[in-house]
Formats: C-alpha cells, sequence, structure tokens
C-alpha cells in the first residue's frame, strides 16, 4: 500500500537529438550504476524543469543545448521512490558531450534505441520514440 509519505523525485531529461540519432548515456554511479538513460538529473527548489535541465547538461557533460519541446511527462513507480521526469526533444548548442557523471554514451539510430539496456522509467519513452520521426 501506498504512503503519502512517499519520496517523490522530480527530474527533466534531454532527448538530444542530432543526425536522426538519440544520445543514451551509461550511468556511472549509484543504485542505478550501467543502465542506460537520457541525461539530465533532478531539479532543484525555485527551478524550472528547463532550467534544470541546461544546468544539469552543462555540468554533466559540459555542453550547452537547445530545448525543444516536451516530448513526455514520465510517472514511474520505482521500490524507493516515485519518479516524475519531464523529458524534452533538445539540440546541440555546441561542442560534443564531454562525459563527467556517466561511464558511455552513444548516438543511436532509432533502430538501434534497443541495443542497450534502458532504465526501467525509460523503457515506455524508447517504444514512443521508435514511432517517432526524428
Amino acid at each position: 500500500m501506498e504512503t503519502a509519505e512517499r519520496k517523490v523525485l522530480r527530474v527533466a531529461a534531454a532527448i538530444l537529438v542530432s543526425n536522426h540519432r538519440i544520445l543514451a548515456a551509461q550511468r556511472g554511479y549509484g543504485e542505478f550504476k550501467d543502465g542506460w538513460e537520457f541525461p539530465g538529473g533532478k531539479v532543484e527548489a525555485g527551478e524550472t524543469a528547463r532550467q534544470a535541465l541546461v544546468r544539469e547538461i552543462r555540468e554533466e557533460m559540459d555542453i550547452r543545448i537547445e530545448i525543444g519541446r516536451l516530448f513526455e511527462t514520465v510517472e514511474y513507480d520505482y521500490p524507493q521512490f516515485h519518479l516524475s521526469m519531464q523529458c524534452f526533444l533538445c539540440t546541440l548548442k555546441n561542442g560534443e558531450p564531454v562525459l563527467r557523471e556517466h561511464e558511455a554514451a552513444r548516438w543511436l539510430a532509432r533502430e538501434e534505441l534497443d541495443s542497450v539496456e534502458w532504465l526501467p522509467a525509460d523503457r515506455d519513452l524508447i517504444e514512443k520514440l521508435k514511432r517517432t520521426e526524428l
């Protein structure tokens, strides 16, 4: 049974698209180490999801991005917390990602999206992306 005390983690994620490919990043730390995800991070108090995403991507990958439309808001229950993740379509403004917190990153074409082991909250998003023209 769920309780009102359940922790809600609000995050913003970048579906970073370049040349019809999407950036997948492999976590380098924590409980979900080695799982693949969309880069991004926690929305801090007083921040919008878009502001958090700009900050997190700059901190994690040393790049600047252009944030486009909200693609999907994922609501997912992990055993320890509820994840509320706003996922935005984004493009690079400059440079190539520098991995500061991730083990690896790969640019994946739509038909390659199943080639990595996505974290559970991202899996339904992958199915929707496979049906979307990038």
